[in-house]
């Protein structure tokens, strides 16, 4: 951990001396991946130099206990127990700091939410669960957009994309990537039955061409006419827009909007964000095999969690996490199930630095 510790505080320093230099403003590119660097090595920078201290501090009382003052002794032998416990708790500190940064958890993300088992129940429930996102969005923050949705008439979802943009959005909704079960009596149920149904989600970081290198050659994009409820809701033109990406085999659609530009730009921009994750799901699924990992943020297919409408009862099933908050979750109170989900994941990686 050491020598890590070292190396970094050399990088952090020749950052600094290089934005210093004027020249640097002419690459903008180069000065806003400086500065990102310089800001995530900051913490860790500032808790190495309060650690040297205290082992600075440590190594003189060790040398007082080698001496002859009795008296002295004594004070520095109490004083130590305190130092090296204090060395024990910053030495965690420092290996959670060095645990390897997600380089998407800055970014900004789009959410998808699919019914999935159920009928018309699961359409309710996606519903529900795009409702808990917004509300959770808001609380953070950050500004949500529909980009492609399907509705039904009974007020549900058939599926719904939609793009968060804000600070670290993709870091703090990257492990919802699932089936979320929900147990309740559907309101269309007059006996009284608790029904099982399902969603899926899919948190994708959002990307472009910048990131994300797609052929021409391997998209075919074709124009429909957008479908509705009828009347004035009924596009009169081929505005809607479905992109084939025949690498993946992935189909975005995309028809809310009644310009096909708007609609070509967001189905592009979801078309860029799927292929990125579908590459990005083989490699973590690599990983999370290697170091049996408990948090999954790929693995689309796994129940991750169970929402219980009778008990009120929400539970985890990735960490065994339970809670009886319920109402308060699907409000959108998600801080400490997301929390609960990011300490695990970090105290796995640590198993592996």
């Amino acid at each position: 951990m050491r020598e890590k510790l070292e190396h970094i505080k050399i990088r952090y320093h020749e950052i600094l001396e290089t934005l210093a230099d004027p020249d640097i403003f002419r690459d903008q590119e180069r000065y806003k991946q400086l500065t990102r660097d310089q800001k995530n090595l900051e913490p860790i920078v500032q808790a190495t130099e309060k650690y040297e201290k205290l082992l600075d501090h440590i190594h003189e009382d060790e040398q007082i206990l080698r001496g002859n003052d009795a008296e002295l002794k004594q004070i520095v032998r109490e004083e130590l127990d305190d130092l090296l416990a204090e060395k024990e708790s910053m030495e965690e500190h420092l290996k959670f700091l060095l645990i390897p940064k997600d380089p998407n958890d800055d970014r900004n993300t789009i959410l998808e939410i699919r019914s999935g088992t159920g009928g018309d129940e699961a359409a309710l429930f996606a519903a529900d669960l795009y409702r808990m996102y917004t509300r959770y969005a808001e609380r953070q923050g950050w500004k949500v957009e529909v980009l492609a949705s399907s509705e039904l008439g009974i007020g549900g979802l058939k599926e719904i994309s939609m793009l968060i943009t804000g600070q670290s959005v993709y870091s703090k909704l990257k492990y919802e990537s699932g089936v979320h079960r929900v147990q309740r009596v559907p309101v269309t149920e007059s006996s009284g039955r608790i029904h099982t149904s399902a969603a899926t989600v899919a948190v994708l970081p959002e990307m472009d061409d910048v990131d994300v290198e797609i052929d021409e050659k391997d998209i075919r994009i074709d124009t429909y006419r957008a479908s509705g409820h009828g009347g004035q809701h009924v596009n009169k033109t081929d505005s809607a827009i479905r992109i084939t990406h025949f690498p993946t085999g992935i189909v975005v659609t995309c028809q809310d909007e009644s310009s096909q530009h708007k609609n070509k730009e967001k189905a592009l921009k979801i078309l860029y964000s799927r292929v990125y994750t579908e590459m990005a799901e083989a490699q973590q699924k690599s990983i999370a095999e290697e170091r049996k990992s408990q948090v999954s943020t790929g693995d689309r297919s796994a129940k991750i969690r169970t929402y219980n409408f009778p008990q009120g009862r929400i539970t985890d099933h990735r960490i065994n996490y339970t809670a009886h908050n319920l109402p308060a979750v699907m409000e959108g109170d998600l801080d400490e199930l997301i929390e609960e989900l990011t300490l695990a994941d970090n105290m796995e990686k640590l198993k592996n630095l």
